[in-house]
């Protein structure tokens, strides 16, 4: 294979490695989602009310956000070979208390463990990182991200059947068992297929663990304030589950998790001083300082590009029997549309980020989002539904594009901390869904739509001010004190 082209009918090499971890990724996600299909066999055997079907799905996505932050960590420092066997497995071993569960109680509660299984994401993102350079790497994550991200679809495509061809009133938990069986052997499989690098390359790992490393006092500060979003939207959770709203929490566990959530901040704040106390007494060497902004605003760029798709996702069938008065299969047909565009769209925006550069293709990819968000806000019963479709296939090519554009620049921005770049990365994916259905709950689709347009154009004021284009090279420190020169352009 040319080292200039990405042969996808390829076997061998680096291609190999990205065929075997979207896989990966695409288990995972099969299995996180293993449920969702199944929801309605589920409320009617275990007679399940509307509140109790809101606090699985919530329950679901609770644990994902810590989880891609902590996951970030481990494997920047372990590697992504035994991360991600280990998270598939793990994913198996979750999913059988879930398959044989006898209550509501136990449904919640290994749902909140599965929640883990989303964050098997960021360690693919290390791991093509490592296998592809820079002028691929938009394409690679993107086909990764794109072709993974269709796990979800793959669940609600094949589960019913399954459950169906088992048959009896426990079809869906062998379906659910079958999963984990994939999952699990697939993580074995995984071990034993792949490297963390190729060949004579060195995986290069964090000084120190707990913390990403930063480099100035300035960036010390902007980390130490956009970790609280993470924090707040766990805080959200609560709220959304406690007394005031879904009444599953009571007033006294709400409080003490509130207080739980806001000690885990503040030693997190601790320990992100401790590790980068070396900002107030040294000047970091230039060749191997990074800019935090970069970080910030890939961010705010997913939470709006994947906070939008998790939240339309959620609304859309909803959102088109309402305002049309679709039938069921109709509105879940045409909302269908929606969640499979990711597996051209993302991998585009990974491809366009690679040949016309980071910043212009952001930019370009989020003044679509802006304006197909905002239009979105203006339908009413009086549009013809094909235009609405129309406008909501766009909204989807551009938000998509905008993911994979986001993860081609997360891998250069910091080779050693690319896992927890992603994590952190990946967890604002997650607030985003949260704080945008969090507006659903409170207002019309319209003004939901509307609230994405002008956070969309927020961010992209943000993405042409302070956004700068990865150029030249990084510095890495080999094993044996030597430096070696990244290329990142």
């Amino acid at each position: 294979m040319s080292d200039s082209r990405l042969n996808l009918f390829s076997f061998t090499g680096k291609t190999r490695v990205l065929h075997l971890t979207w896989m990966a990724f695409f288990m995972s996600f099969m299995v996180w989602f293993n449920h969702a299909p199944l929801m309605s066999i589920l409320r009617e055997t275990f007679g399940l009310s509307d509140q109790e079907v809101k606090v699985l799905l919530i329950m679901n996505v609770a644990l994902t956000i810590p989880a891609r932050i902590l996951v970030g960590m481990l494997v920047d420092r372990f590697g992504p070979r035994l991360m991600f066997s280990g998270i598939l497995m793990s994913a198996g071993v979750l999913s059988v208390p879930f398959a044989l569960a006898e209550s509501f109680e136990q449904l919640a509660v290994s749902r909140l463990l599965l929640g883990f299984v989303g964050a098997g994401f960021v360690v693919g993102t290390r791991m093509i990182g490592e296998w592809f350079p820079a002028r691929q790497t938009g394409a690679a994550q993107g086909i990764y991200g794109g072709w993974g991200n269709f796990g979800s679809a793959g669940s609600a495509m094949a589960l019913p059947a399954l459950a169906l061809w088992f048959g009896g009133e426990d079809g869906w938990r062998y379906a659910i068992l079958t999963t984990a069986v994939m999952a699990f052997s697939y993580g074995i499989f995984y071990y034993f297929s792949v490297s963390n690098t190729p060949k004579g390359s060195t995986y290069f790992k964090p000084k120190k663990m707990g913390a990403m490393e930063i480099t100035s006092k300035r960036d010390l500060l902007l980390y130490l304030l956009f970790s609280i979003p993470v924090y707040g939207a766990l805080a959200l959770l609560t709220w959304k589950l406690g007394p005031a709203n879904m009444a599953w929490l009571s007033t006294e566990l709400s409080n003490s998790i509130y207080i739980g959530i806001t000690a885990i901040y503040l030693w997190q704040a601790w320990k992100i001083i401790q590790i980068n106390k070396a900002v107030f007494t040294e000047t970091i060497p230039e060749m191997y300082q990074y800019s935090f902004k970069q970080v910030v605003i890939l961010d705010l760029a997913y939470m709006v590009t994947f906070g939008s798709e998790l939240a339309l996702v959620s609304m859309l069938p909803l959102f088109y029997i309402d305002t049309f008065g679709l039938s069921l299969v109709t509105a879940g047909l045409l909302a269908a549309i929606y969640p499979v565009m990711n597996l051209i769209a993302r991998p585009a925006g990974g491809v366009m980020s690679d040949r016309i550069g980071r910043k212009l293709s952001l930019t370009m990819l989020f003044s679509g989002i802006a304006v197909t968000f905002l239009l979105l806000g203006q339908v009413s019963a009086g549009w013809a539904i094909v235009l609405v479709v129309g406008n909501t296939i766009l909204c989807g090519l551009f938000s998509k594009g905008g993911s994979g554009a986001v993860y081609a620049m997360v891998p250069l921005i910091q080779r050693r901390m690319t896992g927890q770049v992603a994590g952190m990365v990946g967890a604002y994916g997650n607030v985003g869904g949260l704080i945008f259905l969090t507006v659903l709950s409170f207002t019309t689709p319209q003004a939901f739509f509307m609230v994405i347009g002008f956070t969309a154009f927020a961010v992209l004021l943000a993405i042409i001010i302070f956004l700068d284009e990865p150029k030249g090279q990084t510095a890495e420190v080999m094993p044996d004190g030597s430096v070696q020169m990244i290329d990142v352009t």
